[in-house]
């Protein structure tokens, strides 16, 4: 995607989130439609979804795609990196990255926003791409806000998925 059509399509995915949001709390419910909006949005995904934090390991969420890991120890990967340094991180070409977990070999570049609420870590938004170098700067900061309407509209009580926070 050209980089005003990536911002348009983010602009209207946030619309689409606050509005998708506005009326229902359920994590689980609202974490499956955020996978689908994500994975409708970024045209080239392999993997649009969640992992969870379960207090001790990242569990695989609601996500679209092929399948994938189920479990990820904080600091191992992409995800586990970003969940421990509860910072975003983008990988342009996950074959030259050192702590890369491979799940689908398709995957070629990777963002991993961690998902935080009052500085605990609930778990981690990941997006794969089947191209290299395809998230950047513009994608960070639209995904952040993406998460950041998430966090504001959901309830997260994690009870009945084995998940505590």
């Amino acid at each position: 995607m050209q980089n005003q059509e990536k911002i348009s399509a983010y602009q209207i995915l946030l619309d689409q989130a606050q509005s998708m949001f506005a009326n229902e709390t359920n994590a689980l419910a609202n974490l499956a439609n955020a996978a689908a909006m994500l994975n409708t949005t970024l045209p080239n995904s392999v993997f649009a979804g969640f992992y969870l934090f379960d207090g001790r390991e990242l569990v695989l969420g609601p996500f679209q795609g092929g399948v994938s890991c189920v479990r990820i120890k904080l600091g191992q990967g992409v995800c586990g990196q970003a969940a421990a340094e509860k910072k975003t991180i983008i990988v342009g070409d996950v074959t030259k990255h050192n702590n890369y977990i491979s799940c689908d070999s398709a995957a070629m570049s990777e963002i991993v926003v961690p998902i935080l609420k009052d500085g605990q870590l609930i778990g981690v938004l990941d997006l794969d791409s089947q191209l290299t170098e395809d998230y950047d700067r513009a994608d960070q900061n639209y995904l952040e806000q993406f998460v950041a309407i998430l966090l504001k509209k959901t309830n997260w009580h994690f009870d009945m998925f084995g998940v505590k926070n």
